[in-house]
């Protein structure tokens, strides 16, 4: 259950809320299945194999938020409202015009949506109160955000804030290319791509390929700022930082996702706790070093 991606906000100095009191309250708000017209369910899932709204261990909590959405696709409303377009032309007489077109598709949609199936998906996130971080699985800003969002709803206040430093995250990775000044325990890997600020959206890209300083420094100084780069930490972990400072393509570096890859006989539910204890201790020493190099105010 290692996280591949993720949305790293700060919680409040001191933030604390009883474990039985989170799971009562997420249990509150459990998902419910779409009803008849609904093309969407948000609610709280299980976050492990013991089937607990809250998964602890050693300190690190685990909660999931679920999501079930209709498959309705538009290809397909257009298909089934112009097939009963064309019946009614034949019996009117005459073709059917827009305003009927687009009674017909309103119609259409209200019928099928009862009879569609749902599709579920899960955003994981581990909270880290003695670290001060909440760490949401995505890998962008929109679905971290629909996560905290449901998080205030379920404690009515959750006052997180992303994860930022002293200068934009794309000055600050420029600032490492430009000078190699890389703080300590960081490296930078052959990945990385530019992009123009302006509507060009010209944009330079080395995927897995070492590139040349004295090109990047060009590319710079003609305007293009980072949008995505590698970096490996400690020899530990290697990832993909954003303009945006979310972290893709994490890989724990020497550990294993798969059930029973650490030698012993774990049972699913013994491996999941090993496995999100890992994460949690290589990930928490990883983003308080990822905030000093940022410059931020942890």
């Amino acid at each position: 259950m290692l996280f591949r991606n993720a949305v790293v906000y700060r919680l409040p100095a001191g933030w604390s809320v009883p474990i039985a009191e989170l799971a009562a309250r997420l249990e509150a708000a459990v998902l419910q299945p779409c009803g008849p017209f609904d093309m969407s369910s948000r609610g709280w899932v299980p976050a492990g194999p013991t089937h607990r709204f809250v998964h602890t261990v050693a300190g690190h909590h685990l909660v999931a938020l679920g999501l079930d959405q209709k498959i309705l696709p538009a290809a397909v409303i257009r298909q089934v409202a112009l097939e009963r377009a064309a019946e009614l032309a034949e019996g009117q007489g005459y073709p059917v015009g827009r305003r009927q077109m687009r009674e017909l598709k309103l119609r259409v949609t209200e019928e099928l949506r009862a009879r569609a199936l749902s599709r579920r998906s899960v955003t994981r996130a581990w909270l880290d109160p003695q670290g001060g971080w909440c760490v949401v699985e995505a890998a962008g800003a929109k679905r971290a955000e629909t996560f905290v969002e449901a998080m205030r709803a379920a404690l009515e206040t959750f006052p997180v804030l992303p994860l930022k430093g002293d200068r934009a995250p794309a000055a600050r990775m420029a600032g490492w290319l430009r000078h190699g000044d890389v703080p300590g325990g960081w490296l930078i890997e052959p990945e990385l791509e530019l992009k123009a600020a302006d509507k060009s959206k010209a944009a330079v890209r080395w995927a897995r390929q070492p590139f040349d300083a004295r090109d990047v420094l060009r590319y710079l100084e003609g305007g293009l700022a980072v949008a995505r780069l590698g970096l490996t930490w400690r020899d530990k972990v290697s990832l993909v930082s954003t303009d945006e400072l979310a972290l893709k393509r994490i890989d724990f570096l020497g550990l294993s996702s798969e059930p029973g890859d650490g030698g012993g006989e774990l049972d699913a539910a013994a491996q999941f706790d090993v496995d999100f204890a890992l994460m949690a201790g290589e990930l928490s020493q990883l983003i308080a070093d990822l905030d000093a190099a940022i410059g931020g105010t942890g």
